[in-house]
């Protein structure tokens, strides 16, 4: 089982309380398994929005159970951005 960090922004990060936590998982479906038990409430909500950057990669419409992660990684959640350049 891989330690990770899940770094939350936005309105991830208000809806957790908190700018990051430690969780142990083997994939991505496991962290966030891990990351709903913990915050129950709007951060369920909110995670059904998000995208997720694993160790700088963007995860994409790849299925989260087939997103291993590794010891000492980073998952980045990602909410919408609204807004953009003119």
């Amino acid at each position: 089982m891989a330690k990770v960090t899940v770094r939350y922004w936005a309105a991830a990060k208000a809806a957790a309380g908190v700018a990051e936590e430690a969780y142990e998982a083997v994939t991505l479906a496991d962290a966030l398994d891990s990351v709903r038990e913990r915050h129950t409430g709007e951060l369920t909500r909110v995670l059904l929005r998000c995208s997720f950057l694993v160790d700088g990669d963007p995860v994409g419409k790849r299925a989260h159970d087939a997103v291993r992660l590794a010891d000492g990684g980073t998952v980045e959640v990602l909410p919408p951005f609204a807004g953009g350049c003119r």
